[in-house]
């Protein structure tokens, strides 16, 4: 069943099991979990950080900045969340994806390329994820192992 709108529920690890319509937001793994708008079921990750999604918390609900492309799934959604609501999108055709993920691939160089992290407290910087354009079962198997390492878990 596609969904219609997400609630934000701020948490510190991901539950094994996500529930239809939450948006999992977890500040110190700066990431924001899904299950796919469309209603395959799919996981999907987007990371927070300057070069990639941005969250906006409005006391009620969120908006993730910019779109969810699941270019990488059999469904292939795109959607925005604007304050929590599902604002459905256009497909792109294989050359739209591909200049998407170049221009991401560019973006992160540009901006990376001028801040030295070497200067900075890692500690501080967002943890990485992993990129776009990976398999979302591959970066929450992922992002599970770095977190069980981080808390001592696994």
């Amino acid at each position: 069943m596609k969904a219609s709108h997400f609630t934000p529920q701020f948490v510190e690890s991901i539950p094994e099991t996500l529930e239809p319509g939450v948006l999992y937001v977890s500040m110190s793994l700066a990431s924001v979990i899904h299950l796919c708008a469309c209603g395959c079921g799919q996981e999907v990750i987007t990371p927070l950080s300057p070069t990639d999604w941005k969250l906006c918390f409005d006391g009620e609900n969120v908006t993730l900045d910019p779109s969810i492309g699941n270019w990488s799934f059999q469904c292939r959604s795109h959607y925005w969340i604007r304050g929590g609501k599902v604002r459905w999108s256009g497909s792109w055709s294989t050359e739209e994806i591909a200049d998407g993920r170049a221009h991401d691939r560019e973006r992160k160089e540009a901006y990376y390329s001028h801040h030295d992290l070497t200067q900075h407290d890692r500690s501080s910087e967002p943890v990485a994820i992993a990129s776009v354009g990976e398999d979302n079962s591959l970066r929450l198997s992922w992002l599970r192992r770095v977190w069980g390492r981080l808390t001592g878990s696994d």
